[in-house]
């Protein structure tokens, strides 16, 4: 990896390059999008528009983050629309006073950053976050629903939103179902589409492109009737966007009028909760995906967005927060530091000023089907399935808190599904409520410092969500390359939420030289197999073997190999291969260890889940990886199936500078398998006749070299017993004929 950017205004000099490239590409994709949540949010089009300026220029000067992008938070849409309904008293002010509900939770986000409180999301729980997005997620499909549609609801309850929605299927326009339908095809097809003029622009901006023909195809700049099989159907200016002369007369200004209302201060409260959790989660989301692992300090980002939303409150824009999709393009087209978030920022505006005649041409409904899809992967059945997996427990909380938040609002859904969490827990735990509290804030929980200059951090009592907080007050006392042992074996309840911030400090104290360890699980049992599930003591019960796992420890021990069934929490060297250092890895385990010894090569085989795709909505997958570490250098390369390749790596993402290699004598070889690599020479030194035949002859989906290893993998899912010993055995295979081969 190349030396570590510079930081500040020797940064702006050093990589203006890399980071106005990148830039481009974001402003283009934030363009539409932000458009879209502000419509969305029943709010005037260009309050998108200024989040994602006032984000990009304002948030730049004053953040923690160093190569996230910042601009309107979808997570709010819901609030807006709740906040239009509420305060609206006849006047025409109803989003002047939201504008003054957003300047006030912009004052309080900062304020939490100021006191060092950019840590209180923790204490919500996880499934209950889940929970609270889908919901939003079945907010923004229920309301631009019906914009796709061509029709419209007057029910003011989401369910009869989604009902209505059935309902008028009969009714909806065909004139503007065409361009959904369109946009929605280009949407879920866009990854098979090879094309490289193609993915030139993103692919919101693509939906945008291909709506322009239908709008001059039928007309929408005249308000008229065009008959179809026996009715006729309605089209006008009414349909399309609209975006006044001038930008000034798009400022709006915040009226504090409601300011000593309750429902003022509910939707002040509901805009603090969901920006702060929702800007936390995906901060730490981007520290994961950044390829120089810099940590966001996340106070001072608090503040910055705080400052950042009460700016854009004050001009008409939305709460601002960092953005997912927007610093995944970022990173992925080779942003080095915060300036690209500026960058992107000024582009859009010059691209408002530029563009915006065209803009004013494109049809609701193609920002509408951006949303609906947005809407759908936050409350897709992978995300109730992926809840599901954790334990059914964290589905009935997922459940419940999406449910309460359908039908009453934000706050009640979290209070109400927080209070569900703590009363399961008070149950499962089967003690009193005092002295279920006590054990949460035991004064026995200790950090223990010991001679050699590690530490052994001794967790008691009940390891849930509420002692978050006192957990990361001790836990910062241990030094950034400090070691650990985290002993859980006096704990007789840990949540997953416990677990979560454990492993989030074990990567991070990793990452900086530390060592860490969580031990004391062995008397626990778990709600599912997932290695963060809740955790229960349950003294005199031993850990179960499921029957692959007994054949793997057969294996090792007809075999002299090591095997171990708990989570492995060192999963750096993945981390070295490419395809990982996109993929946050959740964890490993059901590793097998072994040599082949008379050719002195270490091998490991494991079962590694990952995640694949963005912050919320990413899905989890799993795979068995072998790790085979040759003592001998090799090039730096990736080995796909070219069906394989497709849906692993996306192009934007793929090794910059790689070419694909063809081998002239073994034709079949180049259709079958994808080589991509930034050293041909030495490529086509290390792929000799007799090692591409060997490749053809063992089939295999993944193979990937960082220098020293190889990683190889088959498919993604988990490997039976006997394509274990494929693996083994392919990997001696390999190794035997490697080392016949003369050094790279």
């Amino acid at each position: 990896m190349e030396g570590m950017p510079s930081t500040g205004f020797k940064g702006l000099i050093q990589n203006w390059k890399s980071d106005l490239i990148a830039a481009v590409s974001v402003a283009l994709i934030a363009l539409p999008l932000s458009l879209g949540i502000a419509l969305a949010a029943g709010a005037p089009a260009m309050a998108g528009i200024f989040s994602a300026v006032i984000g990009g220029v304002v948030t730049t000067f004053y953040r923690g983050g160093h190569i996230s992008v910042n601009g309107p938070a979808k997570g709010v849409i819901g609030v807006i629309l709740l906040g239009i309904v509420l305060m609206d008293d006849g006047t025409g002010q109803a989003f002047n006073y939201v504008l003054a509900a957003i300047v006030v939770s912009g004052a309080l986000q900062s304020l939490l950053g100021i006191f060092k409180l950019g840590r209180v999301a923790d204490i919500f729980h996880g499934s209950v976050i889940q929970g609270l997005l889908a919901a939003i997620g079945i907010i923004i499909f229920a309301k631009q629903i019906h914009v796709a549609l061509g029709t419209h609801s007057n029910s003011s309850n989401i369910v009869d939103n989604l009902v209505d929605a059935v309902r008028m299927i009969p009714e909806s326009n065909p004139f503007v179902v065409m361009i959904s339908l369109a946009g929605l095809l280009m949407i879920l097809f866009n990854s098979k589409i090879t094309n490289r003029f193609f993915h030139f622009l993103p692919v919101p901006m693509w939906v945008i492109v291909l709506s322009l023909p239908f709008v001059y195809i039928f007309n929408f700049f005249e308000h008229h009737k065009i008959a179809l099989l026996g009715a006729s159907f309605t089209v006008g200016p009414e349909l399309l966007l609209d975006i006044p002369d001038s930008i000034m007369d798009s400022i709006m200004h915040p009226n504090f009028g409601k300011i000593r209302s309750l429902e003022f201060w509910s939707i002040v409260f509901s805009l603090l909760i969901i920006t702060s959790i929702e800007h936390l989660a995906i901060a730490k989301a981007v520290d994961k995906i950044d390829p120089y692992q810099r940590k966001t300090d996340l106070n001072k980002d608090l503040t910055g967005i705080g400052i950042s939303t009460m700016v854009a409150g004050f001009l008409g824009g939305l709460p601002i927060i960092s953005v997912i999709i927007r610093s995944t393009v970022n990173i992925h087209n080779g942003a080095k530091t915060k300036w690209s978030n500026m960058y992107q920022g000024l582009l859009l505006l010059l691209f408002i000023f530029v563009l915006s005649p065209v803009m004013r041409q494109v049809p609701l409904c193609a920002f509408a089907i951006l949303l609906v899809h947005t809407g759908f992967k936050l409350a897709s059945p992978a995300v109730f399935k992926q809840v599901y997996n954790q334990g059914i427990e964290q589905l009935v909380f997922f459940m419940a808190t999406m449910i309460m938040t359908l039908y009453t609002n934000l706050l009640v859904g979290l209070l109400g599904g927080s209070i569900l969490v703590l009363v399961t827990h008070i149950l499962l735990a089967r003690i009193p409520v005092p002295q279920f509290f006590r054990l949460v804030y035991s004064n026995r929980t200790r950090l223990i410092s010991l001679p050699d200059g590690s530490y052994i951090f001794k967790v008691r009592g009940i390891a849930n969500f509420l002692g978050i907080i006192k957990l990361d007050k001790m836990i910062s006392e241990v030094p950034a390359d400090g070691d650990v042992n985290i002993d859980l074996s006096e704990t007789r309840l840990v949540d997953m939420s416990f677990m979560d911030y454990l492993v989030e400090f074990l990567n991070k104290q990793r990452a900086s030289g530390g060592k860490v360890l969580i031990t004391g699980l062995d008397g626990h049992i778990s709600s599912s197999t997932y290695n963060k599930a809740l955790k229960l003591m349950v003294t005199g019960e031993s850990v179960k073997l499921n029957h692959r796992q007994k054949r793997l420890r057969n294996l090792a021990t007809e075999r002299g190999y090591s095997y171990s069934r708990e989570v492995n929490w060192n999963t750096s060297y993945l981390k070295q291969f490419h395809f990982f250092e996109i993929r946050p890895i959740e964890r490993k385990y059901n590793c097998l260890e072994g040599e082949y010894k008379n050719l002195d090569v270490s091998w490991e085989i494991a079962d590694v889940y990952f995640n694949e795709g963005q912050a919320f909505t990413a899905e989890t997958m799993n795979s068995t990886v072998m790790v085979l570490k040759l003592n001998r250098s090799l090039p730096i390369f990736t080995m796909e199936k070219e069906r394989a390749y497709e849906k692993l790596f996306d192009r934007v993402i793929a090794f910059t500078g790689y070419r694909d290699l063809e081998f002239q004598l073994f034709s079949k070889f180049s259709k079958k398998l994808m080589i991509m690599g930034n050293n041909e020479e030495q490529l086509q030194s290390f792929f000799t006749p007799k090692v591409v035949q060997f490749f053809e002859n063992h089939q295999i989906s993944h193979i990937e070299s960082n220098g020293e290893a190889l990683l190889i993998f088959n498919k993604l899912k988990l490997a039976r017993t006997d394509e274990t010993i494929e693996f083994i055995d392919y990997g001696q295979g390999l190794t035997e004929l490697l080392n016949t081969t003369s050094q790279v």
